[in-house]
């Protein structure tokens, strides 16, 4: 399962971060072009990864979880990287990373509850606006000066933290929805059942 083409590609994702998070070290404009160049290869897989596997009929449950796994590693060591730099405002990556954070731990309960959270259309393009703006912050000053590499990392990860507000409050109602609804008969039967444990 690990050999196939989509899941080899999200290894492979998860394989590049430790030599992104090297690159931040080299000094000059070298380093930060890599930097650029690593990351944007590695979030390019994650189109097409998805792609292969559907298309391909090849999606598994490693792949599923694999795929979000490798997401957040990458735009997480990224935006960590680039504020210990000084290269990033601080307030959009946090909200970002809090959001990561928040979604997984939703993701988690209502697998337990067998509900299944699909990403939305906003959140999609959430993505592809942070995935752009983390791809002109790792170039900044090694860019030249008509990219305005620096403005458009910056403004556009203020505009991706804004769309990760609103992406995660909606992810927020749906499990506050299906964590406050009354448990079905089956398992409050199931429940009453089972003997008390002490922790």
């Amino acid at each position: 399962m690990l050999t196939n083409p989509p899941n080899l590609l999200t290894a492979a994702r998860i394989l590049a971060i430790p030599a992104m998070i090297g690159a931040f070290y080299i000094p000059g404009d070298f380093g930060k072009w890599a930097t650029c160049a690593i990351f944007t290869i590695a979030a390019i897989t994650d189109y097409f990864d998805g792609y292969l596997a559907r298309s391909w009929s090849m999606q598994s449950r490693l792949g599923r979880m694999l795929d979000p796994i490798a997401d957040k590693l990458l735009v997480g060591a990224a935006i960590l990287m680039l504020v210990h730099f000084n290269r990033s405002p601080i307030l959009p990556a946090l909200v970002i990373l809090c959001r990561e954070i928040l979604v997984s731990g939703l993701r988690e309960f209502l697998a337990e509850v067998r509900i299944g959270m699909p990403v939305s259309r906003l959140a999609k393009w959430k993505t592809g606006v942070q995935m752009t703006a983390i791809g002109f912050l790792l170039a900044g000053s090694a860019a030249p000066w008509w990219l305005f590499a620096d403005q458009i990392g910056w403004y556009g990860l203020w505009l991706a933290a804004g769309l990760t507000l609103v992406t995660g409050l909606d992810y927020l109602v749906v499990g506050l929805r299906h964590s406050t609804a009354p448990a079905p008969a089956s398992t409050k039967r199931e429940s009453r059942a089972r003997p008390a444990t002490i922790p």
